[in-house]
């Protein structure tokens, strides 16, 4: 791994807990920094995000999207390739029109998504269409559409798409998700590459399957689909995955069928808070001498490497409620703002938004917690903090799955969405009112 080191003055797991120099630790993220104590988002101090926006808050650097998308296309300059953005990791309409003013295509899983990245000018031949539960009106949409590819996850799916293409009167280009049993060695909850995951259609048959598209007249095949899993931090998995799917295109090959593409997923890690994760140049080092070749265009589905470490997530102290078993600081997000951490057991770095404490009292070990009615409902546990009211604290890395999969649990409104830009920044997403969350209800109504 080349990415620098987090030294041990930086990041310090102790008995009483996780201590993080704030200050050092932003240095490892991109377009963060202190400036005369306080945090900045590129060239924007996020107490001025706080006192006009409000907390919690979600906020954007467009320069870190940017980047993270451009080491793609660098890294992989040598070969014809697309980079499809993941839109799951984050469907905000700004972070979907900045990457596709950069060029990129995008990989959705829903008529939902599709919309989005219609509506931000999108290229459809630049999008595949992942997901193993398409509907008919979801592949009649994206058929109208004309996009460049459907990533199928089943035979049966094969059959219902030939025959809405039929209808349609239009070929469906296809590639097969391939299922390769390789162990991503990630979370349980996103990996995605074992015989025991739902995704894709075993190796061990992938051949036939393909035989069975190519007897169907309304599909056109184009290419190989293979996506092990999500926030991968070793390259050794993909190497193993695009083994296997190098034997499944010769054999192929064999039986008369030529691809145009291969797909290789997302899945590229980020450092959270120590992780020592695989660089995309040395991912792409790895996979091209291969790739090569195959002579074959590439896919990538990048998500959470393009936009995690391109978002915090600004929450204000309102409570400290220290016990005699532990210490709790109850913040204005909570679980619905941000499950990951409820969810995966997902740890995420927690630092001030000042660097030099407010309060006067000494570090303490402090659980993170939000105001919801959930003992799971928590965003960090066991920080060595030095906390006061009032105080604003950042949750780094929140870009990807942070505000996409917010909900309005216990009735909360979902928190604004703000994208910096150098010194300038901008609402994308308005705060939600309380009004919002039942405007589409109704009572009902007996005869």
């Amino acid at each position: 791994m080349s990415n620098p080191d987090l030294s041990q003055a930086t990041v310090q797991h102790t008995p009483d807990g996780l201590r993080i120099n704030a200050e050092s630790f932003v240095k490892k993220l991109p377009t963060l920094s202190y400036q005369q104590g306080v945090l900045s988002i590129e060239a924007v101090s996020a107490q001025q995000l706080v006192e006009q926006y409000g907390t919690p808050l979600y906020v954007y650097s467009k320069k870190a999207i940017l980047e993270a998308y451009q080491a793609y296309s660098d890294s992989f300059a040598e070969i014809d390739h697309q980079v499809c953005y993941a839109v799951k990791a984050n469907s905000n309409l700004a972070v979907l029109k900045v990457l596709a003013e950069a060029g990129a295509g995008f990989d959705l899983v829903s008529s939902g998504e599709l919309a989005r990245v219609l509506a931000v000018g999108a290229d459809p031949k630049k999008i595949v269409f992942s997901g193993v539960g398409k509907t008919v009106s979801e592949m009649k949409a994206a058929l109208q559409a004309g996009i460049g590819c459907f990533n199928v996850e089943s035979l049966s799916e094969l059959d219902r798409l030939n025959e809405v293409a039929a209808e349609m009167q239009v070929k469906a280009p296809i590639s097969i998700r391939v299922n390769p049993d390789v162990d991503a060695k990630t979370h349980p909850y996103i990996s995605t590459g074992l015989k025991d995951n739902k995704f894709g259609i075993s190796h061990d048959v992938a051949v036939e399957a393909y035989k069975h598209a190519n007897s169907l007249a309304n599909l056109q095949i184009v290419g190989i689909d293979c996506h092990i899993g999500s926030q991968l931090t070793e390259i050794d998995p993909f190497v193993a995955a695009l083994d296997k799917v190098c034997e499944l295109i010769d054999a192929l090959k064999q039986a008369g069928i030529e691809l145009e593409h291969i797909d290789l997923g997302g899945g590229l890690g980020v450092i959270y808070i120590d992780e020592q994760v695989a660089e995309v140049s040395e991912f792409a080092n790895a996979l091209l001498p291969k790739l090569k070749q195959l002579g074959l265009k590439v896919f990538f589905e990048p998500g959470r490497s393009i936009v995690a470490n391109a978002g915090v997530l600004l929450t204000q102290v309102e409570v400290l409620k220290p016990t005699e078993h532990k210490n709790f600081a109850i913040v204005d997000a909570a679980m619905n703002d941000l499950i990951r951490p409820a969810l995966y057991q997902a740890e995420m770095a927690v630092i001030p938004v000042n660097s030099q404490p407010q309060s006067q009292t000494q570090e303490q070990s402090w659980d993170i917690v939000g105001a919801v009615c959930e003992t799971g409902d928590f965003l960090a546990k066991k920080r060595l903090l030095s906390l006061a009211v009032g105080e604003v604290l950042a949750i780094t890395g929140a870009g990807a799955y942070g505000f996409v999969m917010s909900s309005n649990y216990n009735s909360r409104p979902r928190p604004a969405e703000v994208m910096v830009s150098a010194d300038k920044h901008q609402v994308v997403r308005k705060r939600e009112t309380i009004e919002q969350l039942f405007d589409t209800e109704s009572f009902f109504k007996f005869d």
